[in-house]
């Protein structure tokens, strides 16, 4: 009796047991189904390939060719426009060029002359060479005398500015410095200017100056400037 319930337990588990794992495979089998929907697999049929190159071919077949002789005309068409251009641009250069040479050709202007001062110019003239003062001023801490020289003689005259005199009118001498004399007129030639250069400190008292030059070597010229007024 014993032995009879142990064997109808043991089947009952067994069934139990079956039941159950056919249950799960059964909803195993359903999940699986439902997560694969969808999902193909890639079509590798020689087929397929030829159609879509067909498709492919067909969508270049859309495109649009020229003929040859259109791209001749366009090409023809923008290499004449590309030479007008130029030879517009062209044209427009030589005008504007012919237009600057009709110009007359503006002068830069010249620095204007000094107004005469009152007592100049002061002159000195020997054997055609002229030694004129034109104007006088103060600046920096000098007296500045703008000086002309010019030699109208057949003869050219060389000068050395160390042999150049500078008295005042109590008769005492001055050193001076000059910028600009030429070392030698030439014979009938242009007119020369340059600076004489005299310190302020030496002229408290001056009202009037006087210059000496002679020529050099021969010192056989001489050209005095007296009385050049230097009031401050």
């Amino acid at each position: 009796m014993k032995l009879n319930s142990t064997v109808l337990l043991t089947l009952i588990l067994l069934t139990l047991m079956l039941g159950a794992g056919s249950v799960s495979a059964f909803w195993g089998f359903t999940l699986g189904s439902s997560a694969l929907k969808g999902v193909t697999t890639p079509d590798g049929r020689p087929t397929s390939k030829f159609t879509t190159s067909k498709s492919s071919n067909s969508q270049a077949g859309s495109l649009v060719l020229l003929r040859e002789e259109e791209i001749l005309k366009i090409v023809k068409a923008r290499i004449e426009g590309k030479t007008k251009a130029a030879k517009s641009e062209k044209l427009d250069e030589d005008e504007e060029e012919t237009n600057n040479q009709q110009k007359p050709q503006e002068k830069p202007s010249e620095v204007a002359e000094e107004k005469p001062q009152k007592g100049f110019p002061v002159t000195a003239e020997n054997k055609g060479v002229t030694f004129a003062v034109q104007s006088a001023r103060y600046s920096g801490g000098d007296l500045l005398l703008r000086v002309k020289m010019q030699n109208k003689g057949a003869d050219s005259v060389r000068f050395l500015y160390s042999f150049l005199d500078v008295t005042d009118d109590k008769g005492r001498t001055l050193s001076a410095s000059t910028e600009g004399l030429p070392a030698e007129l030439p014979a009938n030639g242009p007119t020369f200017s340059g600076t004489v250069s005299i310190p302020t400190a030496l002229l408290d008292d001056v009202s009037k100056i006087s210059l000496s030059l002679t020529d050099y070597p021969a010192q056989e010229l001489k050209l005095e400037v007296s009385n050049i007024p230097v009031e401050k």
